[in-house]
């Protein structure tokens, strides 16, 4: 039996509402009479409608309907297949049915069956396949190995309603012809120009005449201009058509289709190739980056030339690509396969067949375009969970179906607890709940990387990581060091510890009702161990601000834990707070005096007043009414007057209600006999003449209204006087309750800013009061020192009203300054302190500028160390300037965020105190202090290089110091260990290896340090020599008295020089004793110096006065000659000169500067210069007497008798020029001529050689004096030859009886010689030689020469 059976498939039928005309269509004229089944009966199945919409168009803005009908032929004949073929593939689509809305898009047999005998084949049209469930119930064609999901061929009848179905990506075969033809005219430059009206022109006429003309081709579709190329016009065109149609035949009906302008040459119709459309799958149908690929292209054609393309390039084979190509039942495959694709990759694959036939290449091509996706997760982000056993989820979703992939979680770490994973529609998700069994405490913090991965059956996988980090919850325990009861002032702590020892960080908290008090870090200090974290709140003196419930509390990234501790704390008051009276006061013996102790606070205190000369000591103190904070108690001291202890130390002792208690200072009370009482007064109390007492500072005796410092009267006969006053201003005493209130508070941190505003304005209101007061100026050092070590944040407003405050008080008065013991080496300490406290916001320290200070810093940042260089330049003070310099390499090394500051000070060297290792040097430039943070440290290597101009650039000898706190027992003093200078004219470069204050020192001249050295020596070793030398003069003048002061001159002459001696003896004593005490810087006692002061000034002065007595003298005898005074007189107006003019003088300079306390130098034991000029009084003496007496040697010079009449012999020059050099050799030490070199030496850049000359000579004055004015004397030379030898003595007394009275001893025959030996006084006669001859002038001047000698 034959069977013949075609199933027209993809009829489409477009239902669209159309005013066109449509054709009329007659189904059945397609059906001839011949068609009929096995039983000769015609019949036609019906077919079904599918009904799913295959495209849409719009035409006339309605929109279509497409709908795909499939129709069942059969037919007997198998002759007739080719020839239905044949017919549907000359029809021209689209056709319209008639009388209808709907039109015939295309018509495409898809599958032929035929049957002879026993043997049925079911074959399916190139572009079609039967589907998989067909072919997997159905038996395949003999010889026939198909795909796994597709077949081409079955050996059985399909079910039915069953055909073959388009291939995946594919559709009917599809021609395209390549073709040429000529036109007979010129080429136009415009028809290569696509956009031109003359391209689009010939375009639209020739495609319309192509596709007129191929019409009538079965199979034709459709023709399209693809361009023009000179050689006339060559137009390139492609035809599209369902099969292999034969163009060529139809050149005519396209000739004739187009205008003859065109002058188409019919015979230049040219095919250069035909291109069949294949078949192409591609599996996966989703591709993601990793997939392995499989890229399938087939042909019926028998074809071994096959090439694989991406875009344009050819694909070959690989590690990654393989190509397997082969033939098999007419059919050619091939197969393209991509492990591990990229995403690079994407783009339009195709596979080309190429066949010869009829010398025009057919291609037989498909393509396809594959993307490749990456797998793009989205991962949960990553968290913190504490082990509490709550759940957390984790999740990675992806913009795909999550179904598409298979999802595995996989953790990694040092705590490794696993979940349940739960996928949703794009998502999966795990589940993890974690207790305190699965994290250790010393694993609490660590963290666990979770991975999350989705991966394809194809190899394609992507992974994403969620760290989790566990924190198990501590346990905390809290302990203090008292039970929780505390007393202010008292030192306590309080310790918390945690059994986890890995934290973020660590905060106190100190809850008072609803009202929490962050505690400031620089409370506490946090530890850890391996096992453990504790953390220790210490507080050195509590105040009432640390009363309520400290609250600790550990930080981990997920997790706090806390504890708690209730700590009160009770009243009361400071030491220094307890408010004393009186502080030093006399008793009356026998007699009663009240004691008052009182509190700022209105606390109930039990006091007592505890006196350990009495038994019992305690007293009780009784709280006064209307003064509830003040005790007090009356002292009786009985009859029992004991002068052997005449002094009570009394305190006061205030306890709380917990047992707390603390002291007073003393109350010190000196018993005086009431026979002695001269000042009484009720409100001051009694006293002896000359007694001294200490009050508080009580304004209207209110406590309230009381601030710090003393009150000091003395007793003046019967009347107290105010003689002293350290009572602070009650704004700077406010400030300072304040400060010490903020240093002791929880929150000083935070309060910081707000009271140095209030300081910053309250020191410049005061500003007069503090330059003026010592009390008020101590304070406002002491309230810097307090604040200074609190950290802050380096805000411009609070580093200005810091540093404002320096600028104001250290431009107070030096004499004020002076007064505050250490007070500019705290300061300094302070503003470093300060400096090292500052916290740096936004990476930045702001500078600050003020008249007497300046500030910058830098903040040392690992991207932008650049090295520290900063300049300082103070335009108001000449242009006194400095900078800092420290090399990149010194400075990287140090952590991040931390600061280098320097201040630069421009007035202070003015009220640094100048000590003994410095003397003579002065502070010759700024003073520039550099600090590093608290937290850094200096490398072994480091050092820094300061410029500092000159000041005063007539100073020598710089020396590069720095001021060292720890000399001088905490004073601090200059220092130069460590640096070098380098001089360069107007500045000096330091080189230093260390930070802190540093500056330069100068002396007025250069090379001066060395010279005063050994100078002292030089004085030490003259006075010394001095001293004996005065000793020995006494001495000789006692033995030889009698014998060389028997004449009026010489009498007076001895009288002058002995009192020359001893007082000179006195004051270098004195002298030596003061210089040994002020080198080994000894302190002395302020009266003991004033008392050795007045008098080393007394008898320097009686020295110079008892020198310009002698000097008068002199003048007298040589200018009054025969004028003789009586011995008597001439005492007399001796003793006054020599004493009662120093003593009037050392009086008055006493009785002016010691109420004003500027009698005495402030380190040593001298006049003082610089407050009152008091040394003037020892200096404007010296040089009258210098002067005076310098008239007086040039008189004597000129009366030495010289020849008058005739020419001078070479002898008697000689003898002239011995004698004038003998007179100045011998009144030079005596009339004090020396001390001139004095007034040299006090000049700017004096030669050194004064200084040589002034120290010998007057350091040696005394030995001159025994050389000049004892031993040069002839007459005591005898005297003392006499008394030491006996046998000399002897002859010398037999000499004498036999030459008589008239001739002196040693008598020598010559003028002078006898004027000499008159002068001395050995006898009152004169002999006059009969050989020489004298003037009278010589005569008469004779004696008044015996002072010389």
């Amino acid at each position: 039996m034959l069977f013949w059976r075609i199933p027209i498939f993809c009829t489409f039928l477009v239902v669209r509402g159309s005013s066109q005309s449509s054709l009329d269509f007659n189904f059945g004229s397609l059906i001839h009479s011949s068609f009929h089944s096995e039983g000769g009966k015609e019949q036609e199945n019906a077919q079904r409608l599918l009904h799913r919409p295959k495209r849409q168009a719009v035409t006339h803005g309605i929109t279509p309907v497409e709908y795909i009908i499939d129709i069942d032929i059969s037919f007997a004949e198998s002759s007739l297949q080719e020839a239905i073929k044949s017919y549907f593939d000359n029809f021209s689509f689209p056709l319209l049915v008639s009388s209808s809305t709907a039109n015939i898009s295309s018509i495409n047999v898809t599958t032929v069956c035929n049957s002879t005998g026993n043997n049925t084949r079911c074959y399916c049209e190139p572009g079609y396949q039967w589907p998989a469930q067909v072919y997997h119930v159905s038996l395949a064609c003999p010889n026939t190995t198909a795909p796994e999901a597709s077949c081409n061929c079955i050996a059985q009848l399909p079910p039915q309603g069953t055909y073959c179905q388009l291939q995946d990506g594919g559709g009917p075969l599809i021609h395209i012809i390549k073709m040429s033809v000529c036109l007979n005219k010129t080429f136009q430059r415009d028809l290569s120009d696509s956009s031109s009206m003359l391209y689009k022109k010939y375009k639209h006429d020739l495609e319309k005449a192509f596709n007129n003309g191929y019409r009538c081709l079965p199979g034709f579709r459709y023709a399209t201009v693809t361009g023009f190329r000179p050689g006339s016009v060559i137009v390139k065109f492609a035809v599209n058509a369902a099969r292999s149609i034969p163009v060529l035949s139809a050149s005519t009906k396209v000739a004739e289709a187009l205008s003859p302008t065109y002058s188409l040459i019919t015979s230049s119709f040219t095919r250069h190739s035909e291109v069949i459309k294949g078949n192409m799958s591609v599996s996966p149908d989703s591709i993601f980056e990793g997939d392995t690929i499989t890229i399938r292209c087939e042909l019926n054609q028998v074809s071994n030339n096959v090439s694989w393309y991406l875009a344009e390039h050819l694909v070959s084979s690989s590690s990654r690509h393989s190509i397997t190509s082969g033939v098999l039942d007419g059919t050619s495959t091939s197969t393209l396969k991509i492990a591990s694709i990229t995403l690079n990759e994407t783009g339009n694959y195709s596979c080309m067949f190429t066949k010869q036939a009829n010398s025009v290449p057919l291609i037989y091509q498909d393509d396809k375009s594959i993307t490749v996706s990456p797998i793009k997760i989205v991962p949960s982000e990553d968290v913190e969970i504490a082990c509490d056993g709550k759940p957390k989820e984790l999740s990675c979703c992806t913009d795909g179906e999550i179904s598409w992939f298979h999802s595995s979680w996989n953790p990694n770490g040092s705590i490794n607890i696993s979940g349940t994973i739960k996928n949703t529609q794009n998502c999966t998700k795990y589940q993890l709940e974690a207790d305190v069994s699965q994290c250790p405490a010393e694993k609490s913090g660590s963290t666990t990387d979770y991975t999350c991965e989705l991966s394809t059956a194809d190899g394609a996988r992507k992974h994403s990581v969620i760290r989790v980090t566990y924190c198990r919850v501590a346990n905390i325990s809290i302990l203090s060091s008292t039970p929780g009861k505390v007393s202010e002032g008292d030192h306590f702590s309080v310790s918390c510890k945690s059994d986890v020892s890995n934290y973020d960080k660590v905060t106190w908290q100190i809850q008072t009702g609803n009202f929490i008090t962050d505690v400031s870090s620089i409370w506490y200090t946090t530890t850890q161990t391996r096992a453990e974290a504790e953390s220790v709140l210490t507080v050195g003196s509590a105040t009432l601000d640390w009363t309520g419930t400290y609250i600790c509390t550990f930080f981990q990234k997920c997790v706090n834990s806390s504890a708690r501790k209730a700590i009160e704390v009770f009243p009361l008051p400071r030491k220094q707070d307890i408010i004393r009276y009186p502080i030093e006061a006399f008793i009356p013996c026998p007699g009663t005096q009240v004691l008052k102790c009182c509190s700022s606070k209105n606390e109930n205190y039990t006091v007592t007043f505890h006196v350990p000369q009495r038994h019992p000591p305690d007293l009780a103190g009784i709280r006064e009414k209307g003064r509830p904070n003040c005790y007090s108690t009356t002292m009786d001291t009985g009859d029992r007057c004991n002068p052997a202890d005449p002094v009570f130390r009394v305190v006061c002792k205030f306890t709380n209600q917990i047992g707390g208690s603390v002291q007073s200072l003393p109350m010190i009370l000196n018993l005086v006999p009431v026979k002695n009482v001269m000042c009484n007064s009720s409100q001051l109390g009694v006293g002896k003449n000359g007694a001294v007492i200490t009050k508080s500072c009580l304004y209207s005796n209110e406590t309230s209204n009381s601030v710090r410092g003393n009150l000091t009267y003395r007793c003046d006969h019967t009347q107290w006087v105010l003689a002293g006053n350290s009572c602070l201003s009650f704004p700077v005493n406010n400030l300072l309750s304040s400060a010490e209130s903020l240093a002791s508070s929880p929150e000083s941190v935070q309060k910081l800013p707000t009271y140095l505003q209030n300081l910053s304005v309250t020191v410049k209101q005061e500003q007069q009061t503090i330059n003026t007061s010592a009390a008020n100026l101590r304070a406002v050092v002491e309230i810097l020192h307090l604040i200074s070590v609190i950290p802050v944040a380096a805000e411009q407003n609070t580093m200005e009203n810091f540093l404002s405050t320096v600028d104001t008080i250290i431009s107070s008065p030096t004499e004020t300054w002076n007064a505050v013991k250490n007070g500019s080496s705290q300061l300094l300490d302070s503003v470093e302190q300060f400096s090292a406290s500052l916290q740096p916001i936004n990476n930045t320290i702001p500078p600050i500028t003020y008249d007497n200070l300046q500030l910058k810093g830098v903040v040392i940042n690992g991207s932008s160390v650049s090295g520290y260089n900063k300049s300082f330049v103070f335009s108001r003070l000449s242009n006194l300037s400095g900078s800092v310099l420290i090399e990149r390499a010194k400075i990287e090394t140090q952590k991040l965020n931390s600061t280098i500051i320097s201040v630069a000070y421009a007035t202070l060297g003015h009220i640094i105190p100048q000590y003994n290792n410095t003397d003579g040097f002065i502070v010759n430039g700024l003073v520039l202090s550099t600090t590093l943070s608290a937290s850094s440290q200096l490398g072994k290597d480091f050092h820094v290089n300061m410029t500092f101009t000159k000041t005063d650039r007539s100073l020598k000898n710089p020396r590069c110091v720095f001021w060292n706190f720890s000399f001088s027992g905490g004073r601090g003093g200059w220092d130069e260990t460590g640096c070098e200078s380098q001089d360069n004219g107007n500045s000096v470069t330091c080189y230093c290896n260390h930070l802190t204050s540093f500056s330069i020192l100068m002396s007025p001249s250069d090379e001066r340090s060395d010279a005063l050295s050994w100078l002292d020596y030089i004085s030490y070793i003259g006075l010394s020599i001095s001293v004996l030398s005065l000793l020995a003069c006494t001495v000789i003048e006692a033995v030889v008295w009698k014998s060389v002061t028997k004449t009026r001159i010489s009498y007076m002459r001895h009288i002058c020089i002995l009192n020359i001696a001893v007082c000179l003896l006195i004051a270098d004593i004195w002298f030596i004793v003061i210089a040994a005490m002020h080198d080994e810087d000894e302190p002395m006692n302020l009266h003991m110096c004033t008392a050795v002061t007045f008098f080393i000034h007394f008898f320097y002065l009686c020295v110079f006065f008892w020198m310009l007595t002698l000097g008068f003298m002199l003048f007298y005898h040589l200018i009054f000659i025969f004028h003789n005074t009586s011995k008597t007189i001439m005492k007399a107006v001796g003793f006054f000169l020599g004493y009662g003019c120093p003593l009037a003088i050392s009086v008055i300079t006493i009785a002016m500067t010691y109420p004003q306390n500027s009698y005495t130098r402030d380190n040593i034991c001298l006049l003082n210069w610089k407050k009152s000029k008091a040394l003037l009084a020892l200096i404007i003496p010296a040089m009258v007497m210098v002067a005076i007496n310098a008239i007086v040697t040039i008189v004597v010079i000129a009366k030495i008798p010289r020849r008058s009449i005739g020419e001078k012999s070479l002898n008697d020059e000689k003898s002239s020029l011995y004698r004038i050099a003998k007179s100045i050799g011998v009144l030079t030490p005596l009339l004090g001529l020396t001390w001139g070199f004095g007034l040299a030496t006090v000049l700017p850049d004096s030669p050194e050689v004064f200084h040589v000359l002034f120290t010998i000579f007057n350091a040696f004055q005394g030995l001159f004096i025994l050389l000049c004015g004892i031993l040069w004397d002839r007459k005591v030379r005898e005297t003392l030859m006499n008394k030491c030898s006996l046998s000399r003595w002897t002859s010398q007394l037999t000499k004498s009886t036999s030459q008589g009275m008239s001739a002196p001893m040693l008598s020598i025959s010559s003028p002078f010689s006898r004027t000499l030996n008159n002068l001395f006084g050995k006898t009152g006669k004169y002999q006059v030689s009969s050989t020489e001859s004298a003037s009278s002038s010589s005569e008469n001047t004779s004696k008044a020469y015996s002072l010389l000698t």
